[in-house]
């Protein structure tokens, strides 16, 4: 899954703002480095505890960036496109213009209509872990909170064959959490597919000391140890060197 997004304060630097031509292009060239995926977003994800010029974003604001992006690239290429969006409002909007996957940070508690909007579409869905976890083992507390999200989807018309989970790698989590997912992954192999987003995060510049823009090679030691402890799927900005590490990956473990 490649990254896009269509704002203009990325965390990780690399936003388009609203430029559909550039957006195209990066497209294009994912496409060529054998993206699977693009992950459209609109609105920034950076936590305003680190970041202190993180600013609201309206409803409309973030429609007016996603939806003309995801017209044109569905216009254009024949690839899968996700919406990240926290808003049920704008995966509807997405959802008209082309999208074909939802991905929702906020495990479905930021809008509470994202329920509704997810069983009445039934595309698949990315049900991300948001939440502080305190005490106890971090990877028992994750699976225990998106069981309990799973159970309210089972409760409407949503088709769970549709369901991806993601742990929320970075999500109200420090970098020693984050890091103690990554090496118990396996334990989330519960009946789904699992996506992992570690990408340019903090806990891998916590461990190298080094800026988001320096962060590669640790997100290459990520990305190979979740596959080997069963992702299926990976969102990255850096497409090219992250599908050679996947293929290299998958073939070491999982069979060439």
């Amino acid at each position: 899954m490649g990254v896009i997004n269509v704002t203009p304060d990325s965390f990780s630097g690399d936003g388009v703002s609203q430029n559909v031509d550039e957006a195209l292009a990066l497209v294009s060239n994912f496409k060529d480095f054998g993206v699977d995926i693009i992950d459209i977003g609109g609105e920034s994800t950076r936590p305003s505890s680190i970041y202190n010029d993180v600013k609201p974003l309206t409803i409309q604001e973030e429609i007016s960036r996603v939806v003309p992006v995801i017209s044109q690239i569905k216009k254009h290429f024949d690839v899968p496109i996700s919406i990240d969006s926290r808003r049920a409002v704008v995966v509807r909007e997405a959802f008209d213009a082309g999208a074909d996957m939802i991905n929702d940070v906020s495990m479905m508690n930021y809008d509470s209509d994202m329920i509704n909007v997810v069983s009445d579409l039934s595309i698949p869905f990315v049900l991300t872990h948001n939440r502080k976890i305190k005490n106890g083992n971090v990877v028992n507390n994750i699976k225990k909170d998106l069981e309990d999200s799973i159970s309210k989807l089972r409760n409407t018309k949503f088709d769970l064959s549709n369901l991806i989970i993601d742990p929320g790698i970075g999500f109200n989590k420090s970098s020693k959490q984050s890091i103690s997912i990554l090496r118990e992954l396996d334990k989330l192999k519960f009946g789904f597919p699992l996506l992992i987003g570690t990408s340019r995060k903090s806990h891998i510049g916590d461990v190298l000391d080094l800026p988001i823009s320096d962060r590669l090679e640790g997100t290459a030691a990520t990305v190979s140890i979740s596959i080997d402890r069963g992702a299926d799927i990976i969102r990255v900005h850096d497409v090219k060197e992250m599908v050679r590490v996947a293929k290299m990956t998958d073939a070491i473990s999982r069979g060439f």
